[in-house]
């Protein structure tokens, strides 16, 4: 593999193409079909956020047979804008419907019944309707 270090010491997890110190990421991109519900929240602060689902399709690998073997076939995963024009486009986008989404991984936490809950999100950045190349 391109820019694995492959000395004796090496454990076959080392990236040398990175720079003295890494810069971290949670870069996303999903390629799905839109979920069915589409939600617009207005929250405290005035801000409108829009609020929707990206149905993926689970890799056969991940559902192969053993002791982690799943019977669930598709993630459903949440995603969030508070981009003006992206809450357009996914407005008018119909369930099902393939899309491509970039944007970036998020942890959201809030406070419900005296507890701590949490969700991990997609922080969205662009939204685009998804048709394969025809050759």
């Amino acid at each position: 593999m391109e820019g694995l270090a492959a000395s004796p010491e090496d454990d076959g997890m080392t990236d040398t193409r990175a720079s003295e110190r890494p810069a971290s990421r949670a870069d996303v991109v999903l390629v799905g079909r839109m979920g069915s519900r589409v939600e617009q929240r207005e929250l405290p602060s005035g801000d409108q956020v829009t609020i929707f689902t990206v149905v993926v399709d689970r890799p056969k690998r991940l559902r192969g047979a053993g002791a982690a073997a799943s019977t669930v076939l598709v993630d459903a995963i949440a995603c969030r804008t508070f981009r003006v024009a992206e809450a357009r486009r996914v407005a008018i986008l119909e369930p099902g419907e393939w899309v491509r989404v970039e944007g970036s991984l998020r942890r959201r936490f809030w406070r419900a019944g005296g507890g701590l809950g949490s969700a991990m999100e997609v922080d969205v950045a662009r939204v685009r309707r998804y048709r394969a190349a025809t050759p």
